[in-house]
């Protein structure tokens, strides 16, 4: 009797220990479970900008390294090349192209129409300053000079300034406005900036520009700021010759540089890059092809990790010293990104085929291609950029808020 008691007890410990074993497991195996749902939670996510890149072809990697001009008033056979055959990044607008606001509205809606076979939606740019620059109809209420806005100096109006501009190019289907004007007017000679300066001093240029910038933002407009490191004090007009600046570094950093500085502090989206030599800083080539302004300087030295676009490649002070090609290849060397080529049906292709041909060679590296496409497709992004149609256009309720503005600086 005494041996089936011990069995007893000897079986009931046995069941105790495994059920216990048992507990034990259970209690351990939900920890697992919550430690790779940890690892899980905790990986970085996957790139989708970085994936878009790898799945494109060298070609339209390309394409989106440049913003094109075009002639006529309605989608073309030329239109439409750009966008099937070189898959251009986007394009830019003139007086050439605008007659009145509905058929601009047409006119932007029919190039996203021929991109829908696209991946990647367009930039549509436009000179809209104010003043004496303002590629739009004269539909729209003429908005005053930028240099009004900064003898005002109000913060406010500045602000409502850039709202405005915002608005209007907006309501027709533009995305990026190559404004403000940044550069500091201090040369009473200057031909090409003058009143489209807000001001001759720094803190007029700081104060109003910046707030246009914020204005243009807010409305969903990407502003390019320009023209980097400033043309406020030349005495030649870049459209025509090359412009040369006999200034030193430290003088810039003082004086030109600052309203840049304060820009990429707001994280402008955009710097247009000059055709200024300053032979002090680099001797054989202006800002738009020096790595020593472009990459050490505006990426470098100031941080800034934005798109760089140039002025526009087609103009005098290029043209009639570097071939077209050379010049945009040495601009995206340099660091810059968007090459804006704003005349000349053929020049597209002759630069297409040059950075194609660059690549293959091995003068330019495709993985430097890859970090501009991705600062391009980031900004796109950002930006919640889409070919998206635009039925109408309220004009009146626009040209409404600009008198309401203009009689407000008035008064």
């Amino acid at each position: 009797m005494k041996l089936y008691l011990r069995i007893f007890i000897l079986l009931v410990i046995t069941i105790f220990i495994v059920g216990c074993n048992h507990k034990k497991l259970d209690i351990e195996k939900p920890n697992i479970e919550e430690n790779n749902d940890f690892k899980e939670e905790n990986k970085e996510p996957a790139d989708s900008i970085e994936d878009k890149i790898r799945a494109m072809s060298l070609e339209e990697k390309i394409g989106q390294l440049m913003i094109i001009g075009f002639d006529g008033t309605d989608v073309n056979e030329e239109i439409r090349n750009f966008i099937e055959e070189l898959k251009v990044g986007g394009f830019i607008l003139f007086s050439r192209n605008i007659v009145d606001e509905n058929q601009t509205l047409r006119l932007l809606n029919k190039t996203k129409e021929e991109n829908s076979n696209n991946d990647i939606p367009l930039f549509l740019s436009i000179d809209e300053e104010g003043g004496r620059v303002s590629r739009l109809s004269k539909s729209f209420v003429k908005l005053p000079e930028a240099m009004k806005i900064g003898d005002i100096n109000d913060k406010d109006i500045s602000y409502n300034f850039g709202k405005i501009l915002g608005k209007r190019v907006g309501s027709l289907g533009f995305n990026i406005n190559f404004a403000p004007v940044l550069d500091i007017n201090s040369n009473s000679q200057n031909p090409v900036i003058g009143d489209r300066a807000f001001g001759t001093t720094i803190d007029q240029v700081v104060n109003n520009g910046l707030e246009v910038l914020l204005g243009m933002r807010d409305m969903g407009i990407i502003p390019a700021v320009k023209h980097f490191p400033g043309h406020g004090d030349t005495d030649t007009d870049s459209h025509i010759k090359l412009p040369k600046v006999n200034k030193t570094m430290d003088e810039l950093k003082l004086f030109e540089l600052v309203p840049f500085i304060e820009a990429i502090s707001k994280d402008v989206d955009i710097v247009m890059v000059a055709h200024i030599l300053y032979p002090n800083i680099d001797k054989n080539y202006p800002a738009t092809m020096s790595p020593k302004l472009i990459q050490s300087v505006l990426r470098e030295d100031l941080g800034y990790d934005g798109v760089v676009i140039s002025d526009d490649m087609t103009m005098g002070a290029i043209v009639e010293n570097y071939t077209l090609e050379e010049a945009v290849l040495s601009f995206l060397k340099s660091g810059g990104d968007i090459a804006l080529i704003c005349h000349g049906k053929d020049n597209p292709e002759k630069v297409f085929e040059r950075i194609k041909e660059a690549v293959k060679i091995g003068d330019l590296k495709e993985k430097d291609i890859d970090d501009k496409v991705y600062r391009i497709l980031k900004l796109k992004g950002k930006y919640d950029l889409e070919d998206k149609i635009i039925n109408t256009i309220d004009l009146e309720t626009l040209n409404k808020d600009t008198k309401e503005l203009i009689n407000h600086i008035n008064r």
